[in-house]
């Protein structure tokens, strides 16, 4: 399957213009993406979307397909899409920061899949908790899983185990910058900066566009670096 059909699918999403009613743009895009997946779905297969990802020249066709993995991917596209992190265009980098969110929020079973997201929109704290940890304990290779627990913790100010599960989930998910982002924030409550400056790092060197290099240059500074 070539990329122009894919193109073509892209191109047909509508772009936000000055002027446009913010809400109803909002909502037609939704309409929108809707289209694009099923069309995406219905032409394409996860091995061509991620060779376009990888070697397609046109700009446009690794836009259309950074954005249709996060759509129809599964947890095998993560290393591909975390890649594109480095692309040279901006917007292929964004969507692919976008996509590598959704497609870990896949990393286990479809009900797994499914559990995790309503931990997250359980209103009870802790209820929430409860359910992460029964599918951690369920799945304890969902990394997923283990992030939104660190986030659990940290809200809560609970930093060493925070780290704990953050380190768990870049040892199941290396790309996972969320996590070592989160981590540095962490020692940096933790009073550690040291290790904060290092978890930064990690994550910038595995996401360049997040917005931690002021972060990065001030502990280098502080710590003579």
């Amino acid at each position: 399957m070539s990329a122009s059909l894919l193109v073509e699918f892209f191109q047909q999403l509508p772009m936000f213009q000055p002027g446009d009613d913010e809400e109803l743009w909002t909502a037609g895009l939704q309409d929108a993406m809707r289209t694009f997946r099923a069309r995406v779905q219905q032409r394409y297969q996860e091995g061509t979307l991620q060779r376009l990802l990888v070697s397609s020249e046109d700009v446009k066709a690794r836009q259309a397909a950074a954005l249709a993995l996060g759509l129809v991917g599964t947890w095998s596209s993560v290393p591909i899409v975390a890649a594109a992190l480095h692309d040279s265009d901006a917007l292929v980098r964004r969507f692919a920061a976008d996509s590598l969110w959704e497609l870990w929020f896949r990393g286990g079973t479809p009900e797994q899949n499914a559990r995790l997201r309503e931990a997250m929109l359980e209103p009870n704290a802790a209820k929430a908790r409860q359910e992460l940890d029964a599918l951690i304990e369920e799945a304890p290779d969902f990394a997923e899983a283990h992030n939104q627990r660190a986030i659990w913790y940290f809200k809560r100010g609970e930093f060493l185990r925070a780290v704990e599960d953050c380190e768990t989930v870049l040892r199941l998910n290396p790309y996972h910058f969320g996590a070592a982002a989160g981590m540095g924030q962490c020692y940096l409550k933790l009073h550690r900066p040291h290790a904060a400056l290092r978890a930064f790092r990690q994550a910038v060197a595995i996401n360049p566009d997040l917005d931690l290099h002021d972060t990065i240059r001030l502990l280098e500074e502080l710590q003579g670096e």
